[in-house]
């Protein structure tokens, strides 16, 4: 038929190039893992991805490769979002914080042939060098006069040195918009990491979908502080929103400290920020030690994990900054839902808005989600009825990279998020529980199976088994409940040193107590809701640290 649109595919390249014609001016500012507080704009950002995507192919990288990024929120590191976007290569981000064996895995898992790092990970990936023999180079993310030496076997590149051999000439490559953009690997699940494969398209109407005005709503007069880091999910799509809305970037490199933190939102005069709720509780116990205050910022979204309300009321109450709880996950690109207010709200109590704030809030156009009983029937949206979380949607995966996992979707294209909740009559979730047994701890997901496996492992140990307990800061931390052999003695500091190589620092059990029996179910499953139920009231030593 004639006379329709013009056919515009939707790549991601396409938000720089909008950033550097019209908001070229703008800042972005970076606290570098050097040290150095740097200071560029979106111009000069363009300019860069250009040099560095004629890089990766100078190094014989070409569309469909896989570059894995090692890499904290640094302007390198967005550079190099934009520039394995522009050459139709695959951004691999890889989260530092896995333990060793998890890491490996999944760069060889996702045949990452190059890897770009910064100085702060090369201890990680220096301890892996010999596991990861498909990677043919890395890329070290910074200048020649803080190149430091290495132990890694492949040529190893300066960044800078890579870029200033290039010209701001190249043409981003012809790339569909079905094809792939970046992928994320999650271990949300037991068993090894499934990669999460993110397309142009979806991204691209995924962060325009968040970036509405009745869910992040950036604009060009924002200055955005991206805590939440860019290994997470595409760092909740600010990579992304902010260039698109011409927003000033804040990135903070590996120093998210109280101090840190709120030293960039006053000096840099931040209005809106986002990451998990244990950030923000070291930003609000410094401002309450030093007094402090939020001149500037205006706006916080926050997810990963619950958010107390206490935290809400003292955003609001003291600082006047208003909070919108966020909920999502690696698979839904990742957010699905939002707590910003909805039309004929303006009656309700500020107890009654605090108590909806409290909730993970409403889906964003694009999300289609219901709650289902276990005969797959939908619960009636009266905020009492569980049941299993469903979504599905433009920005929700159809399936694991190279089919991980089979199936994940049903018939109708619906995925389980193996989350269980509610909704309100006003469509606002409340998630209740969760039906695999991972913990969540400062919004970051630590498997209960693996530390049993390991625990287990010990020569001393008959059966272990790890529960979720809660705690003031980290939101929940692990409990090692331990069965010892007969006769053996195996102490809990012993225990956990045993482990300590084993799994990543934070992984480690806060706590190990020792019983006679540990409750199964009559399949002989360890019955975890009789151990929560024993432990509810557990106080972790670590509960006032």
């Amino acid at each position: 038929m004639h006379g329709l649109m013009q056919d515009w595919p939707l790549l991601v390249p396409r938000i720089i190039d909008h950033a550097a014609d019209w908001h070229g001016e703008r800042e972005i500012v970076t606290r570098t893992v050097e040290g150095e507080l740097h200071r560029y704009t979106y111009a000069e950002l363009h300019r860069r991805t250009r040099r560095l995507a004629a890089a990766l192919e100078r190094l014989g990288l070409k569309a469909g490769d896989r570059v894995g990024t090692l890499a904290w929120n640094g302007y390198r590191h967005l550079e190099a979002y934009f520039a394995t976007a522009g050459t139709g290569m695959v951004l691999h981000t890889i989260n530092p914080r896995l333990f060793a064996d998890q890491i490996a895995y999944i760069v060889n898992h996702a045949d990452d042939r190059v890897i770009l790092a910064d100085l702060a990970t090369l201890p990680v990936l220096e301890g892996i060098a010999d596991r990861i023999p498909g990677v043919e180079a890395v890329v070290l993310m910074t200048d020649r006069k803080h190149m430091p030496p290495t132990r890694l076997a492949v040529p190893v590149h300066c960044y800078e040195d890579l870029l200033a051999a290039e010209d701001d000439g190249f043409r981003w490559r012809s790339v569909d918009e079905r094809d792939a953009l970046a992928l994320c690997y999650t271990s949300g699940t037991t068993g090894n990491p499934k990669g999460v494969l993110y397309s142009h398209r979806s991204t691209l109407l995924h962060a325009m979908v968040i970036n509405g005005a009745d869910a992040m709503g950036l604009t060009s007069a924002d200055t955005v502080l991206a805590v939440v880091p860019m290994f997470h999910a595409n760092a909740w799509c600010l990579p992304y929103t902010a260039p698109m809305a011409g927003a000033k970037l804040v990135l903070p490199g590996t120093k998210l400290d109280g101090a840190s933190i709120h030293d960039l939102l006053e000096t840099e005069g931040v209005t809106y920020t986002a990451a998990v709720p244990t950030v923000w509780l070291m930003l609000l116990q410094h401002l309450e030690k030093t007094g402090g205050r939020l001149s500037t910022l205006k706006r916080v979204t926050i997810g990963g994990s619950a958010v107390p309300r206490s935290m809400i009321e003292t955003f609001e109450d003291r600082y006047g900054v208003e909070v919108f709880q966020g909920w999502g996950m690696t698979e839904m690109s990742p957010l699905g839902t939002i707590a910003t207010m909805k039309g004929g709200m303006g009656d309700l109590s500020h107890d009654e808005l605090l108590s909806l704030k409290t909730r993970q809030g409403r889906p964003a156009f694009s999300v289609e989600m219901k709650v289902v009983a276990p005969d797959g029937s939908a619960m009636p949206r009266d905020g009492v009825s569980f049941g299993s979380i469903l979504v599905r949607g433009p920005g929700v995966a159809a399936g694991y990279f190279k089919g991980e996992g089979g199936d994940i979707v049903d018939g109708d294209g619906w995925l389980d998020t193996g989350d269980v909740g509610s909704l309100d009559a006003h469509g606002f979730l409340q998630i209740t529980d969760r039906s695999k047994d991972v913990i969540k701890s400062g919004g970051e997901w630590i498997s209960s199976i693996d530390l049993e496996n390991i625990a287990v492992g010990h020569p001393d140990v008959a059966e272990a088994a790890v529960i979720g307990v809660r705690h003031p800061k980290w939101d929940e931390r692990p409990l090692l409940v331990i069965v010892r052999k007969p006769g053996t003695e195996v102490s809990a500091a012993a225990l956990l040193d045993w482990m300590a190589p084993q799994i990543a620092k934070w992984w480690l059990p806060d706590e190990v107590v020792f019983v006679d029996e540990i409750p199964h179910t009559a399949t002989g499953k360890i019955q975890k809701t009789a151990l929560r139920e024993r432990f509810k009231d557990h106080v972790l030593a670590t509960a006032g640290a």
